[in-house]
């Protein structure tokens, strides 16, 4: 299986930035091939095209399976395993947004509610644990956000995306209406209150 000098490249760069990503460069390699395939391949097809043994191979496949980045397969009457990566680029986002919150945000997480938990024990310590408590709203806030972006189908997060500095203006309109809505309320609360007028005096050529 000879690639294609287009997807060649594509395959040689995600391997590159691996390594960067948090992943080695076989497993880059393996995924990038997968994704550009018109079919499922095997074992057999990906040692083939990148020249990996069959062992890197399987390693590559297992660590992509724990991510749930590949699907596995299987074509009648062969014994082989097959796989695939998802056609929908925006299941692979929230594919990778789940599994990185559960790697490495979540214990995070966990660590910095344990140390809010504690009683400090010094200025020092207060000190720490009021920058704890500011990162530990931060992650929570992030990942609420995340929680909803999982929720939304792929053509609701086209339309979020593609709203971009859009809903910067709209919050900005928000802050502005906002603001004025206070400043009225504040100014008729100030505003003195006008005395009332004097009681009318009877006119003494009027009475009978």
């Amino acid at each position: 299986m000879n690639l294609a000098p287009l997807t060649q490249r594509f395959v040689l760069h995600f391997g590159e930035m691996g390594s960067r990503w948090g992943i080695n460069r076989t497993v880059g390699q393996i995924y990038a091939l997968l994704y550009v395939s018109p079919r499922a391949l095997n074992a057999d097809d990906i040692g083939e095209a990148l020249a990996f043994s069959r062992s890197n191979v399987s390693m590559g496949l297992k660590e992509l399976q724990s991510w749930n980045l590949v699907r596995l397969q299987h074509l009648p009457n062969d014994r082989r395993e097959y796989f695939q990566a998802p056609e929908d680029v925006w299941a692979i986002f929230r594919t990778l947004a789940e599994e990185r919150r559960k790697r490495e945000i979540d214990p995070t997480l966990s660590m910095l509610r344990d140390a809010l938990m504690e009683q400090p024990s010094g200025h020092d310590d207060i000190h720490a644990q009021a920058r704890m408590r500011q990162m530990h709203d931060l992650i929570e806030l992030m990942t609420g956000w995340l929680a909803d972006v999982q929720k939304m189908d792929s053509a609701t997060l086209v339309s979020l995306m593609k709203m971009g500095a859009k809903v910067q203006k709209l919050l900005e309109v928000k802050d502005k209406v906002t603001s004025t809505v206070k400043a009225g309320l504040t100014g008729r609360a100030a505003a003195p209150k006008l005395a009332a007028p004097p009681a009318a005096v009877p006119d003494e050529n009027n009475r009978s």
